[in-house]
């Protein structure tokens, strides 16, 4: 056991590696399955060639932003004490470990989706098991990477400031400047994510929304009809909104949980058997058996026949890893963190006692945390399936009022959309105030933790959807039997659910480690309390409050402007291109996907900035009080806008699909091409950036705008550090030799 202790902070990184060698293994399993006919790889080719082509200029544009990102946190880093330069190599490793996370997750989707097709062609059952595999791949990539990457640089950026800065000193203040160089990968991870899926989500919801406007209402053909011009853009924008913005969304969601937890484990009293870093470690050795129990609970995914339910097999999946996660970490945490109770520093008054009212909290409770927090991402997940599943009372409301219009869809939509906010942050006010009983604000961020631990296979069900969104594109396309179409229908419909309950999660995750990196904020930047009774502070939550809104808006806007485009080339190909309709001549794909991309490209910009530049202005203004208040604003604002868009898009999605198999409204039925079936339409087109371009993206500017001012945080207080001399107890043996005793 003392080896294993002596050597844990070198198995974290291990456990990264299991699950990289676990996504070779799945990647090479469904590159040797069949891809189909000479037709369906034509259409595949066309789409992976966009999807590429799309990645190539979003990485032209981002790779001047972060050389230019990185010499700027570089020269910051040598202007205070508790930073330093080194923070723009960790930057750097971030921003290209999360683009790498989602290009990992496209290249196997565009080869996932064709294969799924062909499967569907023999069964449902072989069907589900590539293209799910295909979102293992996925998902094991994103978390493996994201271990790997957060803990080598752990141990290479501590080891260093240990031994190099402070010499033989082992002292708090190493610890914090390690972790204030990590932050640096955070950033970097959460500013790529951010323009990854706000490009992403422009670029297919136009493209959608093109198609869906001109194929559907106006032409009367099916969205992914092979003479539609836009639907080829329409494919790729599933593969670069969907997967690979998606990818480096949660890439980035997983560093910053883990960083936050780290960040306030600093800050914690602990005479454990790994020299008083137990708290600060724990979280990575979570997010690794996350990582192993998600490879487990992925083989319970499967089906045998064509009947049986695809979103109970998921669940089975999904619950598997959860519950074997949540036993072990049970023993992780007996194992690691002391006997006897502990506190945060932060709690201690100047001579070193605690102070009347502090927090005392010990190992059970810090476990009782990690559930708190598991059971909290699994109620988020229920809630938003509900809000958002075919045949729940939510979706079935929105389809009787489409039986009167358009007009009404949208009522409905946007009433289910404002009704969803009220269980979930029912459920996060209660996880908050839970997890902060158990274990105080460490308890909060461990609680966020271990919601984010089976990440992996989070991502795995979130991403086998868009595969099969492809697979059935491609089947309409290739004109392949109805029965195929049937079955990836059936693996597309669970696929929106999946994808919005996945939403969901990533919204519940993004408030809990927000509060975390605020709390982080606050003992950074040295300041004690944030009093709203100041007119700065309250003017700063007011604007805070604001942000979400206008960056939703710039979003929504450019989805519009990109659609426009889109629907007046769509209009122009069938005007002026004989034979399209007759299946006599091709549309010109290549021009609809130079517009989603230009557009995408272009308008990416605006909302990545406003993230970006905000807390810089704010804090360097105003100073870091009133920086406190805007985050507490932006916080609060996002996630409830967050979780309004998605569940009102995902439920207009499937009050859609709904009619497309036919829906029974005051006993009549009514299927494709009925009135109300182009209500739906008109509702899901819609809902298309609400779901899959500003929605998603609340998550991500809510725990950047965080990440960013905690980055700044040591610049704001002239390098004085809440109770930055508390000495670090000690380290473990094998990162530098310490007497024992120390």
């Amino acid at each position: 056991m003392d080896l294993l202790n002596n050597y844990l902070i070198y198995l974290i990184p291990v456990l990264g590696l299991v699950g990289i060698i676990a996504m070779a293994i799945k990647a090479s399993w469904v590159t040797k399955q069949d891809a189909g006919d000479g037709d369906m790889v034509t259409l595949a080719g066309y789409i992976a060639d966009g999807a590429m082509a799309f990645l190539r200029a979003e990485w032209k544009v981002l790779s001047y932003f972060v050389v230019v990102a990185g010499l700027l946190l570089a020269w910051s880093g040598t202007t205070v004490a508790t930073s330093s330069p080194v923070i723009a190599i960790s930057f750097v490793c971030g921003a290209f470990l999360s683009a790498f996370a989602g290009f990992l997750g496209m290249r196997i989707a565009t080869k996932a989706n064709v294969r799924t097709t062909q499967a569907a062609r023999t069964s449902l059952a072989k069907a589900l098991k590539v293209s799910f595999t295909g979102g293992t791949v996925m998902g094991l990539g994103v978390a493996g990477l994201a271990i790997i990457g957060l803990g080598s640089l752990f141990i290479v950026f501590y080891q260093y400031y240990v031994v190099h800065v402070t010499g033989s000193s082992v002292n708090g203040e190493a610890m914090a400047k390690a972790l204030d160089v990590l932050a640096g990968f955070s950033l970097g991870a959460e500013s790529i994510a951010l323009f990854a899926r706000v490009g992403g989500g422009i670029y297919t919801k136009a493209a959608d929304v093109g198609a869906d406007l001109v194929g559907k209402v106006e032409a009367g053909i099916p969205e992914d009809d092979v003479r539609n011009p836009a639907t080829i853009a329409d494919n790729v924008g599933d593969n670069v909104g969907d997967v690979a913005g998606m990818g480096a969304d949660l890439f980035g969601s997983y560093v910053a949980t883990m960083l936050a937890t780290m960040v306030l484990g600093r800050e914690i009293v602990s005479h454990d058997a790994f020299g008083g870093i137990a708290p600060i470690l724990l979280p990575m050795v979570i997010a690794g058996l996350g990582l192993i129990f998600s490879i487990v609970g992925a083989a319970f995914v499967k089906i045998k026949n064509e009947t049986d339910s695809v979103q109970k097999a998921l669940n089975l999946g999904n619950w598997m890893s959860i519950v074997l996660t949540a036993i072990a970490t049970y023993f992780v945490v007996q194992w690691m963190l002391p006997n006897d109770s502990f506190h945060m520093v932060r709690d201690e008054d100047a001579a070193g006692g605690i102070k009347a009212g502090a927090l005392i909290f010990t190992k059970n409770g810090v476990f009782m945390s990690i559930v708190v927090g598991l059971v909290v991402g699994t109620l988020m997940s229920i809630i938003t399936e509900y809000y958002t599943a075919m045949g729940k009372r939510p979706v079935l409301s929105i389809i009787r009022q489409s039986s009167t219009g358009h007009a009404t869809n949208i009522i409905g939509g946007l009433a289910v959309g404002m009704e969803s906010t009220v269980l979930p942050i029912l459920v996060l006010a209660s996880g908050i105030y839970g997890s902060y009983h158990f274990a105080g604000l460490y308890g909060v961020a461990i609680a966020a933790a271990g919601m984010m631990a089976t990440t992996a296979m989070q991502l795995a069900i979130d991403a086998f959807g868009p595969i099969a969104d492809n697979a059935g594109g491609i089947a309409e396309m290739s004109r392949l039997p109805e029965e195929v179409r049937h079955r990836t229908d059936n693996l597309d419909a669970v696929g929106n659910t999946t994808a919005a309950t996945g939403k969901g999660f990533a919204i519940a995750s993004a408030a809990l480690t927000s509060l975390a990196l605020f709390a982080a904020f606050v003992g950074v930047a040295g300041i004690e309390h944030i009093d709203i009774y100041k007119a700065d502070v309250l003017a700063g939550l007011f604007v805070g409050g604001m942000i979400p809104f206008i960056f939703s808006a710039l979003c929504i806007s450019a989805v519009g402007r990109a659609a426009m485009a889109m629907v007046e080339e769509v209009r122009r190909q069938f005007r002026e291109i004989p034979g399209i309709m007759e299946y006599k001549a091709k549309p010109e794909y290549e021009k609809c996907v130079a517009i989603s991309t230009k557009a995408s490209i272009r308008e990416m910009v605006a909302p990545g900035l406003i993230a970006l530049i905000t807390p810089i202005i704010i804090g360097f203004a105003f100073g870091p009080e009133v920086l406190g208040g805007l985050l507490a604003g932006v916080t609060v604002s996002g996630v409830l806008m967050g979780i309004f868009q998605s569940n009102a898009g995902g439920a207009w999605d499937n009050a859609k699909k709904s009619f497309e198999k036919g829906c029974m409204i005051n006993g009549e039925m009514h299927y494709k091409k009925s009135e109300p079936h182009k209500a739906s339409v008109t509702g899901d087109t819609v809902g298309d950036p609400f779901k899959d371009t500003s929605g998603p993206s609340m998550n991500i500017l809510i725990k950047l705008m965080s990440i960013v001012s905690l980055v700044i945080a040591p610049h704001l207080n002239n390098g004085q550090r809440l109770q930055k001399d508390q000495p670090q107890k000690a380290i473990i043996t094998h990162v530098i030799k310490v007497d024992k005793k120390a």
